[in-house]
């Protein structure tokens, strides 16, 4: 099984390029603190080089930017290739199957920091629960009527 979940911040806006067959793809890095740092020493910090295709590259180039912290869901890719001088190179990077946001909205008004993300409210839409932004305390209500419950 090859899996990899990783969360960090973005050390630059995502690139997205073509292939030529037109298909999107996007380039990234994200800086991820080590866990643990020995006593009296400074946390380490790894850097991942990351690619997504089609429409999670275009997700990416559109909304991810330097400094936001995202959480990437893939796998691990070792490549080589030799170089016009004859040096074989190798690489590992990671190729994104999901992409997601692991901040609060930025609030560009404020300086430069995080906005806390809106809480929601459940309302009744013909018979359907829909979730709507409430200003309140970030939980979600309590629903009483637990009659549809299948146990």
């Amino acid at each position: 099984m090859n899996k990899v979940i990783l969360m960090g911040r973005l050390t630059a806006d995502p690139e997205l390029r073509y292939t030529t067959n037109n298909i999107p793809v996007c380039r990234f890095s994200i800086a991820v603190d080590r866990q643990y740092a020995k006593q009296g020493e400074e946390k380490q910090t790894d850097f991942f080089n990351i690619t997504a295709w089609r429409a999670s590259g275009e997700f990416a180039s559109r909304y991810f930017k330097k400094g936001m912290r995202v959480l990437v869901e893939g796998s691990i890719r070792n490549n080589n290739y030799e170089d016009s001088q004859g040096i074989r190179h190798y690489t590992v990077e990671i190729w994104a199957d999901r992409l997601y946001f692991a901040d609060g909205k930025r609030d560009d008004s404020a300086s430069g920091g995080f906005a806390q993300q809106p809480s929601y409210k459940t309302l009744e839409s013909q018979g359907q629960p829909v979730m709507q932004p409430d200003s309140g305390d970030g939980f979600f209500p309590l629903i009483e009527d637990d009659d549809d419950l299948p146990f």
